[in-house]
């Protein structure tokens, strides 16, 4: 009974947290489809109907997966490197979460100083004469992707780092010593092993991408917006919480639909390489 009830008290802080979302997710959704008492599907109507809406979703989602797969291209060997420092690695590792310490905003609004037309980059081009004129390279794709990466990056490390510390060294030291080349050690050993760590740190990294807002707004333009941006706009300016609640319906479901995949992997990877392990 004692054990029961401690066990309760652990758990109590985590079932109330889990409530209180279950519970603003309830009413979310249901402040999207319900006006003066009555179901009214409208709002959706309207977002299926609109081309507008339908390309700021799929900006929004091609904007993610290119965040996604830009934080694994350069987060994976970052995180592989620390794993695999002999020195200090606590060195590294605050170097890493550093970025975590600043807003979000200072952080973006460093790359509008970096990209902008009269920013660090354009004004190096220019002065060096391989530019007459300053490049676009903010609101638009690039620059919203480019902040977004900066942002998200320590997410995709410290999911893959997590994992990589557990993997013995050994394992690919047995690989090589049998004849596999560093290239088919990695392949055949490492990265299999930290798949679970991978898919961990791309639903973190996506899932967060879909629904940035101040990145976007201070790199992206007009013509850019995404999801995220919009619903900040329809609930400060316009005051439309029934339309901001369908936006952001439709972007949980379509979010929900590349995650929840992505964990039944990860779950199934995990269990069927925990029963592959040697006893």
């Amino acid at each position: 009974m004692a054990r029961t009830l401690r066990s309760a008290l652990l758990l109590a802080p985590s079932a109330i947290l889990i409530g209180i979302f279950l519970i603003g997710l309830v009413r979310l959704i249901a402040s999207s489809v319900l006006i003066d008492g009555q179901i009214d599907l409208h709002h959706y109507v309207d977002i299926m109907n609109r081309p507008d809406y339908i390309a700021m979703l799929g900006r929004t989602l091609r904007t993610a997966a290119l965040t996604t797969f830009f934080c694994l291209l350069l987060g994976y060997p970052t995180a592989y490197y620390v794993a695999r420092y002999q020195g200090n690695r606590n060195i590294l590792l605050l170097l890493i979460i550093f970025p975590w310490l600043v807003s979000i905003v200072v952080r973006s609004y460093g790359w509008v100083v970096i990209l902008g037309p009269r920013g660090l980059v354009n004004g190096f081009l220019m002065w060096t004469g391989m530019a007459d004129r300053p490049f676009k390279l903010m609101y638009n794709d690039f620059g919203v992707v480019m902040g977004l990466v900066h942002v998200l990056l320590p997410f995709m490390i410290i999911a893959i780092l997590s994992v990589l510390m557990q993997i013995s060294r050994n394992l690919e030291e047995a690989s090589m010593s049998l004849g596999g080349r560093p290239f088919y050690s990695f392949r055949t050993v490492l990265l299999p092993l930290s798949l679970p760590g991978i898919l961990t740190g791309v639903t973190l990294v996506y899932l967060m991408s879909t629904g940035a807002i101040v990145t976007p707004l201070l790199l992206g333009g007009l013509g850019d917006t995404m999801i995220g941006t919009e619903i900040f706009q329809e609930v400060m300016h316009f005051f439309d919480y029934p339309k901001a609640a369908a936006l952001a319906t439709v972007l949980l479901v379509t979010a929900m639909a590349v995650v929840l995949p992505l964990q039944f992997l990860e779950r199934w990877l995990s269990k069927r390489l925990t029963d592959g392990a040697p006893s």
